[in-house]
């Protein structure tokens, strides 16, 4: 998308971190992201009030403290809930979301006598690419996996820790095809930058009336309006130097231009094997740069 086409654009963008955290993130959200949760969770876990928790406090460490999440929330009666948006595929994904998942829990510690018992951990991933290693086709084309632990036999051996995937790309059903809450909220997120006003699917809708009213770009201030602008260069930056390491990665391309391509892709977090896909350099020619 150009210069002229952002001018013209309605509504922020909410792969962006400045747009994410505006929709799902503030405390005038809580309705909002309360929804979206509820759509996303079983009946049973179903949420009637949450708050936002600092995340600076979590942690034994200063490498833990520093690792901030997107969204952090606890619902009144104590299920953790961590939220983050990935704009780009990066390496040990899977195990930067575990070892976020025993922050809430590690926190749940009580000081002297204690049984251990533990509140429900929550870690939602909205992932703006796909995973690349199911073994069977069906799985490729999900657009929402819910991982739990489960022995042997595929029984669930713990209840109270639960990782969920949504892999945005798969989502592609347009409006007259929604059914579901989930469905809407899916394809509010996706289509959002694209909308020059509200559907007609979310009229006489409170709760979207009000997503659509905080995604605004008329409603920001000079100073919001700045740091969005920046957080969309950035998401525009890593887009386009992934678009760009595919179309190198194809063509035979001078191996000066590859290696910054790859450099560039690297310094934004993309992940090696996909780096090494889109620019035909080796994992060993990228771990040197």
């Amino acid at each position: 998308m150009n210069e002229s086409q952002t001018m013209k654009a309605k509504y922020i963008n909410p792969f962006t971190d400045f747009g994410f955290k505006k929709i799902f993130g503030e405390e005038a959200s809580k309705p909002l992201l309360m929804d979206f949760l509820n759509a996303l969770l079983p009946n049973e876990s179903q949420i009637k009030d949450l708050s936002f928790k600092n995340t600076e406090h979590l942690g034994q460490t200063a490498v833990d403290r520093k690792s901030l999440f997107d969204i952090y929330c606890e619902s009144f009666t104590g299920e953790k809930f961590i939220v983050e948006l990935q704009k780009a595929k990066q390496n040990y994904f899977k195990d930067r979301t575990v070892y976020y998942s025993t922050f809430p829990i590690r926190e749940q510690a009580e000081k002297g006598e204690w049984n251990y018992k533990l509140k429900a951990v929550f870690c939602i991933g909205i992932l703006d690419f796909t995973f690349d290693d199911y073994e069977h086709e069906p799985e490729r084309n999900e657009v929402v996996h819910t991982i739990k632990l489960k022995n042997q036999h595929g029984k669930t051996f713990y209840e109270k820790l639960t990782y969920v995937y949504i892999e945005m790309p798969n989502f592609k059903k347009s409006e007259t095809a929604l059914v579901t809450r989930l469905d809407k909220w899916l394809y509010f997120i996706k289509n959002l930058e694209d909308c020059q006003s509200i559907p007609s699917i979310f009229k006489d809708e409170v709760i979207f009336e009000q997503a659509f009213e905080k995604a605004e770009l008329a409603k920001l201030d000079s100073i919001q309006s700045e740091s969005y602008e920046s957080s969309l260069k950035e998401y525009r930056d890593i887009k386009g130097y992934i678009d760009t390491a595919f179309d190198e990665g194809k063509s035979e391309g001078k191996l000066e231009e590859k290696l910054e391509i790859a450099k560039s892709l690297k310094l934004a977090g993309v992940a090696t094997s996909i780096i090494s896909q889109s620019t035909g350099l080796s994992k060993e020619e990228i771990d040197k740069l």
